[in-house]
């Protein structure tokens, strides 16, 4: 009998959009990195050429330096990544009536939820899409315009998130989610606890992951723990890998049974992406997922935003560091572990190579004006982004005390502020 379903759009081709050309060398002046030093960071074909101490390769004439950015009291971080994003419903919380899921709307709102998260610091992100049901296969075709579109400022990649995927119902599903990943989605998703056979879904979801050769990423609450240790058991051997999110139910499991929990998800090598800034669509209850525990037991803990203004979360921000803040000042990380969080482990999450501020690594830079970490994830308003080793975003904050002459002749040359300076 011949397949009557609606037959998805050709995958886009590779080459539309904007393609980036070799970037000219670019020299970051006077930045200060955690381990205390001031620095001058050369910058070419994507990579960091050198670094050196302040001053010294504007004058070493080994190589033509380009265009000088002066980073006098801003701190020098690998940039973050967002692992955990919903392009599809972003920025749609003052909508009247449903979510619009016209592939313009979806474009728009997508393109300008990414460009927020870029201008936070976040030079790749990974945008979770509904497939099937009322988005059919629009919502993703619009993200990855927007996808193409951004080439060059930031690296969006789609996860395709299917409804259900077993029984009569799931059987749509199953080819739609099949679909998407021939149009160009590049990970394979859902969330198992809305199916009513959660194992089912997920052996589902790992065929077609294994047909294609694409990484998982799974919608969890992580509530029941055997639930979790069949998924961790059926994903471990998994490559190029799978993470789960985002598990706020572990938190409320008794402490035993988390522990041994989050010993089957270290043994799986599975991903915990959490979000401490609220939750998302997909999984309605809240809560952030005990990441003390899990990193003790070894699981890579990466943290994601989640809902960007849509119903789910009508205020967030979408912003990295604010993620960071909520682990170092709800959860007891240290500030450098709290921002490996949204830096190293989401990259790692999302299959993207390490970044250092060290020759030779990748030129995926943020510079937040703060003397220290920990200043910075407090009060770090005004941002420099670098993607691909040029300047992408820059958000300069001024903040200005007014007051009595007294209080100015006495206290304002001493008053702090954001954005003085020519970054």
């Amino acid at each position: 009998m011949p397949d009557s379903r609606p037959q998805p759009p050709p995958r886009p081709p590779s080459s539309p959009g904007p393609v980036p050309v070799d970037p000219a060398p670019l020299l970051l002046c006077g930045a200060r990195l955690t381990d205390g030093r001031t620095v001058d960071v050369r910058l070419g074909g994507g990579r960091i050429e050198a670094v050196g101490t302040a001053g010294s390769l504007a004058a070493d004439g080994t190589r033509a330096c380009g265009t000088q950015v002066d980073l006098t009291g801003y701190l020098l971080l690998p940039a973050p990544a967002e692992p955990h994003a919903h392009a599809d419903t972003a920025l749609s919380a003052d909508d009247d009536g449903p979510v619009s899921y016209d592939p313009r709307d979806v474009q728009r709102r997508a393109t300008e939820a990414a460009l927020l998260q870029l201008g936070h610091g976040a030079t790749a992100l990974r945008a979770h899409v509904r497939v099937g049901d009322v988005a059919g296969l629009g919502a993703l075709t619009a993200v990855l315009r927007a996808e193409r579109s951004l080439r060059g400022l930031a690296e969006l990649t789609t996860v395709a998130v299917p409804r259900l995927l077993t029984g009569v119902a799931g059987a749509d599903g199953l080819a739609v989610l099949r679909d998407a990943v021939k149009m160009g989605a590049s990970v394979v998703g859902g969330c198992p606890d809305l199916d009513p056979d959660p194992t089912g879904y997920v052996e589902a979801v790992l065929e077609v992951a294994s047909e294609h050769g694409c990484p998982v990423d799974l919608h969890t609450d992580a509530a029941d723990p055997a639930r979790l240790a069949r998924f961790a058991a059926m994903a471990g051997g998994l490559r190029p890998g799978v993470a789960l999110g985002p598990c706020g139910g572990l938190a409320r499991l008794p402490a035993e049974s988390a522990a041994r929990t989050a010993d089957r998800l270290a043994a799986a090598g599975v991903t915990v992406v959490c979000l401490p800034q609220g939750g998302c669509g997909t999984v309605d209850r809240r809560g952030t997922a005990p990441v003390r525990l899990l990193r003790s037991a070894g699981v890579r803990v990466a943290a994601g935003s989640g809902a960007l203004r849509d119903v789910s979360n009508p205020v967030g921000r979408g912003d990295p560091l604010e993620a960071a803040y909520l682990l170092a000042s709800r959860h007891g990380l240290s500030a450098e572990d709290a921002y490996a969080a949204v830096s190293a482990s989401a990259r790692a999450s999302l299959g993207l190579p390490e970044v250092r501020v060290e020759a030779g690594f990748p030129a995926e830079l943020l510079a937040v004006r703060g003397d220290g970490l920990s200043g910075a994830l407090s009060l770090g308003y005004s941002r420099v982004v670098v993607h691909g080793g040029r300047v992408v975003a820059r958000t300069s904050a001024v903040r200005e005390y007014r007051g009595s002459a007294a209080l100015s002749a006495e206290v304002e040359p001493g008053l702090p502020r954001q954005g003085r300076g020519s970054a």
